[in-house]
């Protein structure tokens, strides 16, 4: 008996496991492409699978979870204004009670940068939230570090 429920134990989180591994709906991408001697724009691009989407920088609160991007400190690089994002799309969730804005299929952020030096690397975390029409998963958070030439 010990021994049956030994095997389905194993079965069940190796079951789970798969398809914990399968759920990963988004894909991150990154380039930096300098404007001038001391300038540079950071371009952050989310690859979303069919299907699924992310949410804007600009959900209220009591939503779903929102893009959010930190950039490490640094004395190579200055951030200049906000992370903008293209224009999403918007339409009431009856999950959320409320309008939220999102992107499908692809999105790209840009950050600009004022470069104190030639060259550097901008690192920094983003957390994003993703849906379906079936289910949300849980915040995920990425680091990312991008070279500037």
């Amino acid at each position: 008996m010990k021994r049956i429920a030994l095997v389905l134990t194993v079965l069940f989180f190796s079951v789970a496991g798969a398809f914990a591994q399968l759920e990963n709906p988004v894909s991150w991408s990154y380039v930096a492409k300098k404007t001038s001697k001391t300038e540079a724009t950071v371009y952050l691009k989310a690859t979303i699978d069919e299907g699924w989407h992310i949410y804007s920088q600009n959900v209220k609160a009591g939503g779903p979870t929102k893009t959010v991007f930190t950039f490490s400190p640094s004395k190579d690089y200055t951030l200049v204004g906000k992370t903008m994002e293209p224009k999403p799309i918007s339409t009431y969730e009856k999950t959320f009670k409320m309008n939220v804005a999102y992107f499908e299929n692809e999105v790209v952020f840009q950050q600009k940068v004022k470069l104190n030096k030639g060259e550097t690397v901008v690192k920094g975390k983003l957390e994003f939230g993703v849906c379906n029409d079936k289910q949300c998963l849980p915040p995920a958070e990425v680091a990312f570090s991008i070279p500037v030439k």
